[in-house]
């Protein structure tokens, strides 16, 4: 089986894969400063919980924005799993996808499983948004090239800042989209501005990015949030939770099984 792990800023998700079925997943907080014995405990106790064995992972392969998490899951892989796990850079993904980035090197590792994982599927010129930590806009040709795209603080990053810097503004939690864009009320307010807001975002850029590629594009979303902006959007099409997960899945299976 396929082990995949994909470590952001804030989480990290970990699946395991039968050929292209994805039979288990997670969800973990990112853990900067542990270390391969203690990541161990905490692997096994998700394998456990879904009565799967790590001795069936005969492949691994992990994409990471945390340079930190390097050692610690290279060290795992290697103690408890007995292999070297693939790593996601420029190099790996060169026969899928050209990176057209000034410097490919600065291209996060999840931005370029994701463009993969969206072009396999779709085939055509995209533009996919990722609402994580930050928010990421990443441009595909239709040729399948990746041409760059654009960073903006996440959803949670900027309601964090608001509610620090702002005194007298309350700390909303927000489980769905307000009806209104024009609050009644200082919640009814944040939360518009918070889903609404993000959302006129998301269009605008989409709306700006599309001048400069050639045709029309699809648009995708990912990321925690991303069923809520959606629903609101007037340009996200359609939103795939497990994208980056499918990513790793196809790039795993060009470095293993080379054509």
């Amino acid at each position: 089986m396929l082990l995949v792990i994909d470590v952001g800023n804030t989480n990290t998700v970990i699946g395991v894969y039968d050929k292209d079925s994805l039979k288990f997943d997670w969800r973990i907080r990112t853990a900067r400063e542990t270390t391969a014995d203690e990541f161990n405990v905490l692997a096994n106790a998700l394998f456990s919980d879904k009565g799967f064995d790590r001795m069936d992972v005969s492949r691994i392969i992990i994409s990471s924005v945390v340079p930190s998490s390097v050692p610690i899951l290279d060290g795992y892989c290697k103690k408890y799993l007995n292999q070297d796990p693939k790593w996601v850079n420029p190099e790996a993904v060169k026969q899928l996808m050209p990176i057209l980035y000034n410097n490919p090197e600065e291209v996060g590792a999840d931005r370029i499983v994701n463009a993969i994982a969206a072009y396999q599927k779709h085939q055509c010129a995209m533009i996919i948004i990722d609402f994580g930590t930050a928010t990421t806009f990443d441009a595909v040709s239709g040729k399948g090239e990746y041409l760059g795209g654009a960073i903006v603080p996440g959803i949670m990053i900027s309601s964090d800042a608001l509610f620090q810097k702002a005194s007298r503004l309350p700390r909303v939690e927000v489980f769905k989209a307000p009806s209104r864009v024009i609050g009644k009320d200082t919640i009814g307010s944040i939360k518009s501005g918070i889903i609404h807001g993000n959302a006129a975002l998301a269009d605008g850029m989409v709306e700006r990015m599309n001048r400069e590629m050639d045709g029309p594009v699809k648009v995708l979303a990912t990321g925690g949030l991303a069923v809520l902006i959606a629903g609101v959007s007037k340009t996200i099409e359609t939103v795939e939770a497990s994208l980056t997960l499918e990513g790793l899945r196809i790039i795993a299976a060009s470095l293993y099984d080379p054509s």
